[in-house]
């Protein structure tokens, strides 16, 4: 067995490889960034080496430093986890020429899988199913565009060096084929540093289904079953489960076996997942189902392979890397029950899943238990940054039933106490209880299509106000008795309405959300009542949970995150970010990508203004009204804060 690994990577996956490593007895050497100074990972390893700035590409993507302090560590193996360098076969090289092991597949499998268009011509050799499409060299527009036309709309543009959903465009007609070639050409282009894009028909109703897999350097070459991956956003998977729902026996031999001779054309040696399109129009068949691509490194979602087999992937691997046999063949593989993975993330779904960043004022997601786990790479008091990617953590759900898995990954989200950064917990608990999803009659749309009414745009509930304002008069009365040095029972520093006699009410202005609210609260020997003058009297949400920081108050309730703070006088409140002076700012932290209009430019709402770059995705500003375009602020290139003006939109008719 391997006596000490270095794990190139950070967060989540390299806590995950840190706990079973010190399990099998070996020493950790975790590498960090500016950045992750204070990490999680940081603090679980047995040692830790700095290796350059907050950004990636100072950091995590220096091979030749990643190296360096391997070779100063003594690491005798490197697990790349997966992003960052986990399928660069330069990297994988590398590594093997200094004389230590690549937790992973040779340079050679990785190459050969890491192009999409290469992967398919060795699948359709090796008599794997593959969906049609144009995978050639020529990159001219108007071939590609005559190629998307013989093959028939829809058609996907893929990147074929991509992953994650990053230079992905599906085009539903020829006139849109030109705009969405040039945007996913430039994505491609800033995500992996090649624009080379391929040509695949888009199956109308796709399931996303891959298989786990498995070798050795025995020639020995199994499948761990399949997984589920179709509830996906922006073709990024948002809720995994394993396995399959409406899944045959007969289908689930033919993609195992597809997926075994995917991985022996290659030479594949360690962990890897063949992704596959199903055609789910008339359900699942074993003759409905085609390569996609083939991720050379340990999955996001291998959590429910383990939960439903009861192994640890990240052992396996280790045996593998260390020359080991697999500790089982296929006969003894087996399913036990249901698993179902929700990924929580710092983003806003209420305005378009931006992320949001910030230190975790809460972090409690419930105990473990046996069938209940959570891996993440934070806790409490940590910063989400905005230099990688915003997971929080994997909420892991097991189950005798699918039914039963979902109704606790339910119940657990919307218990979820996560404050400070906006988390999408809300919107995975509604896919959680919808019915389409939870009959199984779903495909890669679902998400798309019910967006409306996944995401939570009602008005904040009155019981859940009456817990926010309960919270900041409670932290009033104590700052207010911390600087005056009385007791907090003394009524002359009460800020409750305290009055001798009659009844204890007053008017409390506050905001939440950002939104100017007032109430009228009254004062009961059991805790308070709020009414807007317009309905009952109601007693704070007992459900809710309050969680103060510096001036603002988190509140969330059923999964919910509300922010209140007390009401501002105006003059605090002038150059508050906002579009009602015509001052447009940037949403998030991120680079300028593209700056679509100049001074004294006419536009309509709905135009596009600038498109900004965050976590490798490009996320276009649109004009919320009719105006002309004055001062504006940015230019492409250009690394921006969040809130930062961009430029002045002022209202008016665009057609006068």
């Amino acid at each position: 067995m391997i006596k000490s690994l270095l794990i190139a990577n950070r967060g989540e996956i390299a806590c995950r490889i840190i706990k079973t490593a010190q399990t099998l007895g070996i020493k950790t050497i975790a590498v960090y960034s500016q950045a992750d100074a204070g990490a999680r990972h940081v603090r679980l390893a047995d040692e830790a080496h700095f290796i350059g700035g907050a950004a990636a590409a100072d950091s995590y993507l220096r091979s030749g430093r990643i190296l360096s302090v391997a070779k100063q560590a003594g690491a005798e193996a490197i697990h790349p986890g997966y992003g960052f360098l986990s399928e660069n076969a330069d990297f994988a090289e590398l590594t093997a020429d200094a004389g230590m092991i690549f937790v992973g597949p040779p340079a050679s499998a990785i190459r050969e899988m890491g192009l999409k268009d290469r992967a398919k011509e060795i699948m359709v050799e090796a008599g794997v199913p593959v969906v049609p499409g144009y995978h050639g060299s020529n990159q001219s527009p108007e071939l590609l565009k005559r190629k998307a036309y013989e093959i028939g709309y829809p058609v996907l543009i893929k990147a074929v060096a991509g992953g994650g959903g990053k230079g992905m465009r599906k085009v539903g007609k020829a006139i849109e084929f030109d705009d969405a070639l040039e945007a996913a050409k430039r994505e491609a282009l800033s995500a992996f540093g090649n624009d080379v894009v391929l040509i695949e028909k888009f199956v109308e109703k796709p399931r996303h289904i891959e298989i786990q897999v498995f070798a050795d350097s025995h020639d020995n070459v199994v499948h761990l079953f399949e997984r589920d991956c179709s509830l996906q956003r922006r073709h990024q998977k948002v809720i995994e489960e394993a396995p399959a729902p409406g899944m045959s026996e007969e289908m689930r031999a033919a993609m195992g076996q597809a997926a075994c001779e995917a991985a022996r054309a290659v030479g594949y040696q360690g962990a890897g997942t063949v992704e596959f399109i199903a055609d789910g129009a008339g359900g699942l068949s074993a003759d409905g189902f085609y390569f996609m691509e083939m991720n050379t490194r340990l999955q996001v979602e291998h959590p429910v392979t383990e939960m439903i087999t009861g192994l640890d992937l990240v052992e396996w691997q280790l045996r593998a890397a260390a020359g080991e046999k697999l500790p089982l063949d296929q006969e003894a593989l087996t399913i036990s029950g249901h698993a179902v993975e929700a990924r929580i993330y710092a983003e806003d779904p209420n305005t378009g899943f931006l992320p949001s960043t910030g230190k975790l004022v809460a972090m409690d997601l419930g105990s473990q238990t046996s069938s209940i786990r959570v891996d993440t790479g934070v806790e409490q008091g940590d910063v989400i940054s905005p230099h990688y990617d915003p997971m929080i953590a994997k909420l892991i759900v097991h189950g005798k039933t699918r039914q039963d898995a979902l109704d606790t990954l339910k119940t657990r989200l919307e218990e979820a106490q996560i404050a400070g950064p906006v988390t999408n917990t809300a919107f995975l608990a509604k896919l959680c209880a919808d019915k389409t999803f939870r009959a199984g009659k779903f495909d890669t749309s679902l998400i798309d299509t019910k967006i409306d009414g996944l995401i939570t745009t009602d008005a904040v509930e009155p019981s859940t106000i009456c817990a926010g304002i309960a919270g900041l008069i409670a932290v009033q009365t104590a700052r207010i008795a911390t600087l005056s040095g009385h007791e907090l029972n003394s009524p002359w520093q009460s800020s409750d309405g305290y009055q001798s006699v009659g009844d204890r009410e007053l008017d409390w202005q506050f905001v939440v959300d950002g939104n100017e609210e007032s109430a009228r609260i009254r004062f009961e020997s059991d805790g308070i009542r709020m009414t807007d003058n317009q309905s009952a009297w109601v007693a704070a949400s007992a459900s809710a949970k309050v969680y103060p920081d510096d001036k603002s108050f988190f509140v969330l309730d059923r999964g919910r995150q509300s922010i209140f703070s007390q009401k501002m006088h105006q003059l605090a409140q002038e150059g508050s970010f906002g579009t009602a002076d015509g001052h447009i700012s940037v949403p998030m932290h991120g680079k300028i990508i593209a700056v679509t209009v100049q001074d004294g430019d006419e536009v309509e709402q709905g135009d596009m203004l600038f498109s900004v770059e965050a976590m490798k995705m490009e996320h276009a500003v649109l004009a919320p009204h009719d105006g002309t375009v004055e001062e504006v602020a940015i230019t492409t290139g250009e690394q921006v804060e969040n809130g930062v003006t961009a430029l002045v939109l002022k209202q008016g008719d665009s057609t006068q």
